[in-house]
């Protein structure tokens, strides 16, 4: 192969790669959707009302909604726009208790009040087999009918055909 032709090739595959990583970049780019206002005012509080953004009606929520268009339209993601509001109003803003010391229970009883649920399901599940299968009627287990009862159930199923 001629140079200029190992040089043509070569700048043909460059482009290619360049081409290929700028469409990559922008798939990711459209990959991550951006976030809205009424998506964030769902998950933040109003620090003065104490009640979620998207009920509250005060200049307080006016000002918080304007300060999270503001990080919307400088492109900042969910995760960013938070933590942004948290350094701005503290972190009473997004109405969760800490993780640590006594809030956190808030996150724990529910948590092994799940657990104590399912632990005494599994015990007793098995119990309330054995009472089931203690309980089946004796035709379940092969008994016999009586006479009476044979000529009955072939009268009504005689009805049926």
């Amino acid at each position: 192969m001629s140079p200029a032709r190992a040089r043509r090739a070569c700048g043909t595959l460059t482009c290619l790669i360049a081409f290929g990583a700028l469409a990559g970049a922008q798939s990711t780019l459209a990959a991550a959707p951006r976030t809205t206002l009424p998506v964030i005012e769902r998950q933040v509080m109003c620090v003065t009302c104490k009640i979620p953004l998207n009920v509250a009606q005060s200049p307080q929520a006016d000002r918080e909604r304007a300060f999270i268009q503001e990080l919307i339209g400088r492109g900042e993601s969910e995760g960013q726009i938070k933590t942004a509001l948290v350094g701005q109003y503290g972190p009473a803003v997004l109405g969760l208790p800490e993780a640590h010391g006594f809030d956190l229970a808030a996150y724990l009883i529910p948590l092994a009040a799940a657990l104590a649920l399912l632990g005494t399901f599994l015990v007793l599940l098995p119990r309330w087999r054995r009472q089931a299968r203690a309980n089946a009627s004796p035709l379940a287990e092969g008994a016999s009918l009586s006479q009476d009862e044979t000529a009955r159930l072939n009268a009504d199923l005689a009805r049926f055909d």
